[in-house]
């Protein structure tokens, strides 16, 4: 274990793609660069909140014991080998091209070797203004920081591809903001997360170099992605290959967020990883109660575009635009769509193989599709609490022998009284399950293994996050600690306080239901 300020840092992204060296940070376009470097700016006074001991054992990093050392995850000390620097590429937003973003607040650090030997990206968010932070002030606050310090390990321990967090530091300064842009700011209370992840590449870097004709940095960029990130790819169809494994990786991981209710509220193409991550936390939510067109993202609203039944057709999308981005590099582009075309074939079979394990079944059978559209359709008409409803199909009785019994068993994960039609649904629905089951190939207790591994019993509601952001704010500690703990154990019943539906108070609150992009 090595202190963070430690001279171990890398900075190939630096030295193999031009840059702007200036470190100026006014905001401006910078054409014919893949990054700009730029310190971050310094706070009045880091102090730390939560430290991710699991992930600093993994990179082989010791918990900061000087206030130098503090110092780095809030940005007011840069170590010797740092070279900081704010990433240009752009991207289309909800649905429309946007031109050149960049990291508008993200600065990272440099490449931090690992014991195992591989790199990892230092990255604060919240670091203060680089050259694509436009309008704003490169900051953000304490509030959409505990929500992506607690989120995206939460995601990592529900076994989901995603960043990582190291740590949260408190600012000591306050930040305006204007939570729902509706023209009242306040101020908050300002932190940083250092965000770690293998490459922060997103589709939106291609997108940028494509749109500006720079062909030669956009295949030296996919070049360099391959060789770093896709070792393994070889031979004269190494691009077609590498979009192959792009589109498989980005594929799993929409099934993977469907799995646990997962609503990520802005897929913007800036915001999908090469890698197949989750990534740029902001407006998400679990699904309290399951509906497929719910989004938590106020900026989405009234198109959902973003909605958690969407997000696997936006996936080829914005697929399609790291296609498009990448087509100039191809002299013939006829099988660069074939695999953009194959995405949904890929999808479905991951998504059926996803709900195969929710349910339990030694394997989908092609009948099985019609048991699976009638789980998503009963659900979405009844609306019950997804998590909870899953947790009791598994130990699911074998006697429920009327709509009432069924109506009764899961009426702990039900928002509302069913009317007769309703309970009429869900006990057809059981019916179907039962018959299904009783074709199953394998033990019931394989079955139940199967469905406790793919069905959380905690998930990191919405409610809870406000919760323990208010507690904060208040200098109360006492949930978010929790809150760090029972995520790391998202499968076992150890947390069972927390294994509640959304309490009535939390369906309109700001903070609750619903947010904004704003940090």
């Amino acid at each position: 274990m090595q202190p963070i300020t430690t001279p171990n840092y890398k900075s190939e992204f630096v030295t193999n793609f031009p840059g702007d060296a200036t470190r100026n940070n006014q905001p401006r376009q910078t054409p014919g660069v893949l990054y700009s470097l730029v310190n971050p700016t310094p706070v009045n006074k880091v102090s730390l909140l939560a430290w991710s001991e699991e992930l600093a054992k993994k990179l082989g990093i010791q918990k900061p014991e000087t206030q130098q050392e503090i110092d780095v995850l809030g940005g007011n000390f840069v170590a010797e080998t740092m070279q900081p620097y704010a990433a240009c590429y752009a991207g289309h937003q909800f649905g429309n091209w946007a031109g050149q973003l960049g990291d508008g607040r993200a600065i990272t650090l440099g490449e931090w070797q690992a014991p195992n030997h591989k790199t990892y990206e230092l990255q604060l968010k919240g670091g203060g203004p680089t050259p694509y932070s436009r309008r704003a002030d490169g900051r953000a606050v304490l509030r959409s920081s505990v929500r992506e310090y607690l989120m995206s390990e939460a995601m990592h321990y529900l076994g989901i591809p995603t960043t990582r967090a190291l740590s949260l530091v408190s600012t000591g300064e306050g930040v305006w903001r204007d939570m729902f842009y509706n023209g009242n700011p306040q101020e908050e209370p300002g932190a940083i997360v250092m965000r770690v992840a293998p490459s922060f590449l997103r589709f939106g870097n291609f997108e940028m170099l494509a749109a500006r004709k720079e062909q030669e940095n956009l295949q030296n960029l996919v070049n360099w992605t391959i060789e770093k990130f896709y070792p393994h790819i070889e031979g004269e169809n190494k691009l077609l290959q590498w979009f192959q494994e792009v589109v498989e990786r980005t594929a799993f991981l929409m099934a993977e967020w469907l799995r646990v209710g997962f609503v990520h509220g802005v897929m913007n193409t800036d915001n999908m990883s090469v890698l197949g991550l989750t990534i740029d936390y902001g407006p998400f939510s679990f699904l309290d109660d399951y509906d497929p067109h719910f989004t938590p993202n106020t900026t989405d609203l009234p198109g959902r575009r973003y909605a958690f039944g969407q997000q696997g057709a936006i996936a080829y999308w914005n697929l399609g635009c790291l296609a498009s981005a990448i087509a100039p590099l191809f002299t013939d582009t006829e099988e660069l769509v074939k695999a953009l075309e194959n995405y949904g074939e890929i999808f479905l079979e991951k998504y059926y193989t996803m709900m195969g394990n929710k349910l339990g079944l030694d394997e989908v059978k092609p009948e099985d599709t019609n048991l699976v559209a009638q789980f998503e359709e009963t659900l979405a008409e009844l609306k019950p609490d997804m998590t909870i409803f899953y947790q009791l199909l598994i130990n699911l009785p074998s006697d429920l022998e009327t709509e009432q019994a069924a109506s009764n068993y899961f009426k702990e994960s039900l928002y509302d009284e069913l009317n007769q039609t309703e309970m009429k649904k869900l006990f057809t629905l059981i019916q179907n399950y039962q018959l299904r089951l009783e074709k199953n190939g394998i033990s019931q207790a394989e079955k139940t293994q199967k469905m406790q591994q793919a069905n959380p019993r905690f998930v990191l509601r919405n409610y809870l996050l406000h919760q323990a952001i208010e507690g904060l704010e208040r200098g109360d500690d006492t949930l978010f600690v929790k809150l760090q703990a029972a995520l790391k154990e998202p499968y076992s019943g150890k947390f069972d306080e927390f294994f509640v539906k959304r309490p009535d108070w939390a369906s309109q609150k700001a903070g609750c239901s619903m947010l904004s992009c704003s940090s």
